[in-house]
């Protein structure tokens, strides 16, 4: 990790590494990688949120960003779905995308957990492990040590086998065992100490050649390295002075959950937790997430995450360059690694000025180099330093600047010289681009009259039913009230989350949702025999915290209570419940083109007549959007459910969530410690209105989605587009190169605005300030119109001297693509 990488992961494992290859090493101040000190700078790219025709394009935007590494988890429950029967391909082949990092000129960080955490379907553990007589996960169990040691065992054979690790001159450098246990390891007292003990004598024994770490855990044994995660970690210390201080995740933003907002963690502020870090001695730092992508199916854990994963990462979730975050990272590793040879050889001394101001110098007692970081920690007020060689330095508040040779600013976090991107949808607006739909309503007949497929005297928790092979599971009873009809009764329904639908005598009375709710509706019955359904519905299983895999889902003994209008209550918990697991269109498999069911159930007639009802599925064929942009479903009126591409799942959907409308801002101060709570958007909408497609989904001629809704929507609004940069800004100062580029082979079509002088306003709303350059405009015309890319020299020999005080001049641009 030591070239300077920026790495992307929630944990990092170390290990030591020999062969002829590559040799990898470590001491107080890093990673030794062929024989030279290297800083390392890296991302989690996680395989399964892409597909496989994205991974070469997604390594190499990486490494253009200035990684010099890629890291991602190993997801047990996808590998291992049904016990011991196991899933390698498509975009589980984990062996092909560590050979495609290879090919890239990067080297990998292999996180195998196996729990992983990631806001993933109950933490990457597949749920069968859950239904095993006696097993406790996470802790001192020998039947979990197990299955744990099964799986471990064979995920580093496969490495092996394929020669992934660097001492057989492969590109895994760094493998971790277990995941963030620290933050939890108290509630599992002497079993948790011991647990932690064996997972470090299991990695051990693999024999792998490279260092093992583990994230979050101080008391990780020896050889284990222990790491930090979070938003800042430069305070952090290794319990161990003699091992590398390892930044295992950054997190370049925040995972969402329907009814939330949208999060975001300014690029200022992400570059001064990655520039901190390396003036506190760092000498890894994994970004997580570099790029987020898509929950694809039903892997988003929580409850209640998103499908999508975008975690305003630098690349985003189609896997277009976040900018000004992704130029200003790339342009914040390039001034590191300016230094790398002296911050890996070289001394710290540190001097503190005050007002949150320190000086950390850098020096080579050999060669006589050095380097800085003059920090400003104040989130106020900028800062005027002058150094003992009569240097003198301005710092913004909440920034650090990085000096070459200690007397030259050739970075600060706080001043950003790239681009913005602001992306946009398009529609297609021609005749093929209109959606013709056809329907079939889910058959509930059945559950609505009782029938289901075993039968229980009392209310089972609902993973340990279904074995998460659905996200539905029916709870049925049927109840006398001895000949009198209560015409005024509560039904009341504890529920442990996450949806629930409540159906009496064949009518939806009512529905709810929530991690933990209880459920009252009004409901008349009938004098003699009721039928009670309750349709159950998971939205993520839960994925963090002490005991996690023991949160319950669904109704896990209610209570279900009847209650009149003068407080006589039915129990109906111990009545005799009959279950049912999933949808019989799930069964029939209607989102599967190839399915006999799916080709012949759906009607066009009647359609006006069931739109907005609930439990529809609903189809339409559409022609693939041109070009190579991204593409997107718009599901705007839809309610809740689940889509298909060509019997690809595209995950779920939820337009019906809706934010609320307070909370955003038209600015975000990027001064201060950064929270999720902290610069939100997306208020008053839906959570999520757009949904990834990947065009390896698509066929070249007809395509088919499927949509399962739930709740009741209307298919009317739903569109496909695709997504690109409608517009570039830049602000910069002089004295930077600005580069200007759109994406996807577009070319930039208009210069709006250029001024040199002192522009006004922001993007969108810029204005000429008291003085502007003659050539401004016409110089960026002349050399970008017409072109993909081109790079602006900002100063007076570019765009002629100008009238302006004595102040630093800036270039304000804003172009179309």
């Amino acid at each position: 990790m030591w070239n300077i990488w920026i790495l992307v992961i929630c944990s990092t494992l170390l290990c030591l590494c020999r062969s002829s290859a590559i040799e990898v090493d470590y001491d107080p101040k890093a990673l030794i990688i062929d024989g030279q000190r290297k800083l390392i700078f890296s991302g989690a790219i996680h395989y399964p949120r892409s597909t496989p025709v994205m991974w070469p394009d997604l390594i190499q935007k990486a490494k253009d960003g200035g990684l010099d590494a890629v890291e991602t988890y190993i997801f047990w429950n996808a590998h291992e779905p049904i016990r011991r029967q196991y899933n390698f391909e498509g975009n589980l082949d984990f062996v092909k995308f560590f050979k495609l990092v290879q090919e890239a000129g990067l080297h990998g960080i292999l996180r195998l957990g196996p729990y992983v955490c990631a806001e993933w379907n109950y933490g990457g553990f597949p749920v069968w492990l859950n239904n095993i007589e006696g097993i406790e996960l996470r802790t001192d169990n020998e039947i979990y040590k197990n299955e744990m040691r099964i799986f471990v065992t064979k995920i580093v054979d496969m490495c092996k086998e394929a020669k992934l690790f660097a001492s057989q001159g492969g590109p895994i450098i760094l493998a971790q065992i277990e995941n963030e246990y620290g933050n939890v390891m108290w509630a599992y007292k002497d079993k948790g100490v011991a647990y932690v003990n064996w997972c470090a004598e299991i990695a051990a024994a693999q024999n792998i050649g490279v260092p093992w770490i583990m994230c979050q855990q101080q008391s990780a044994p020896p050889p284990i390295i222990s790491t930090c995660n979070g938003f800042y970690c430069h305070t952090f210390k290794p319990k161990n002075t003699l091992i590398p201080k390892m930044f295992t995740e950054n997190w370049t933003g925040w995972f969402k959950k329907w009814g939330q907002k949208d999060p975001h963690r300014p690029a200022e502020d992400l570059a001064y937790s990655v520039a901190r870090f390396f003036q506190a001695g760092g000498v890894l730092i994994n970004y997580y997430m570099y790029h987020g992508g898509t929950n694809f199916g039903r892997t988003s854990g929580g409850p209640f995450i998103t499908t999508s994963y975008d975690y305003d990462a630098p690349l985003d979730e189609f896997g277009n360059l976040n900018q000004p975050k992704w130029g200003h990272l790339k342009q914040l590793h390039a001034a590191i690694k300016v230094g790398e040879r002296v911050l890996t050889n070289g001394t710290a001394t540190t001097k503190v000025y005050g007002n949150g101001v320190e000086l950390t110098t850098y020096t080579n007692s050999i060669t006589g180099e050095r380097f800085c970081f003059l920090s400003n920690n104040n989130q106020i007020e900028e800062a005027t330093v002058v150094l003992e060689e009569g240097n003198i330095f301005v710092v913004p508040a909440w920034s650090v600047s990085i000096l070459g040779g200690c007397n030259k600013e050739i970075f600060n976090t706080a001043k950003v010289s790239t681009q913005t991107s602001i992306m946009v949808k398009k529609q297609m607006d021609d005749e093929t681009a209109k959606l013709s739909w056809m329907w079939t309503p889910e058959t509930i007949k059945d559950t609505l009259l009782g029938q289901g497929i075993f039968t229980v005297r009392q209310l089972l928790e609902q993973k340990r039913v279904t074995s998460d092979v659905s996200d539905y599971l029916w709870y049925m009873t049927s109840f006398d009230v001895n000949g009198t009809s209560w015409k005024d009764a509560t039904l009341s329904v504890k529920s442990s989350g996450q949806v629930l639908y409540a159906y009496v005598n064949g009518h939806l009375i009512g529905s709810q949702s929530g991690y933990a709710f209880q459920f009252k509706n009004p409901v008349s019955l009938m004098p003699g025999t009721n039928n009670l359904t309750l349709l159950s519905v998971t939205v993520g299983l839960q994925n963090y915290g002490q005991f996690f895999d023991k949160g319950p889902e669904g109704l896990n003994g209610g209570p279900v209570v009847l209650t009149d209008n003068k407080n006589v209550t039915i129990d109906l918990s111990s009545n005799t419940w009959k279950y049912k697991i999933g949808l019989n269109g799930e069964a029939e498999r209607l989102h599967d083109p190839k399915s006999p069911h799916s080709r012949l159930q759906f009607s066009s007639e009647f359609l006006e007549l069931f739109i907005g009802m609930p439990t529809v599925w609903y189809k339409t064929e559409f022609k693939a959007p041109p070009g190579t942009d991204p593409v997107v479903v718009d599901l705007q009126g839809m309610g809740k459910g689940h889509a298909w591409i060509n019997g690809n799942s595209i995950g779920r959907f939820w337009p019906a969530r809706i934010t609320d409308s307070n909370g955003c801002g038209t600015e975000c101060d990027y001064r201060g410690k950064y929270n999720e709570r902290k610069c939100l958007s997306n208020c008053g909408n839906p959570s999520q209105r757009w949904y990834h497609v990947p065009r390896s989904f698509l066929n070249d001629d007809n395509n088919m989605l499927i949509l399962f809704e739930e709740m009741g929507g209307n298919p009317s609004q739903v569109s496909f587009q695709t997504v690109t940069v409608g517009s570039i800004c830049a602000n910069v100062s002089e004295g930077n190169t600005l580069e200007l580029s759109c994406q996807g082979g577009q070319t930039i079509s208009q210069i709006k605005f250029a001024s040199f002088g002192d522009p006004q306003g922001k993007c969108g709303s810029f204005q000429k300030g008291s003085c502007d350059a003659d050539l401004s405009i016409s110089y960026l015309e002349k050399e970008c119109v017409g072109r993909e890319r081109c790079s602006i020299d900002v100063s007076d020999a570019t765009f002629g001297s100008t009238e302006c005080a004595n102040f630093t001049k800036r270039l304000a641009v804003e172009a179309v693509c």
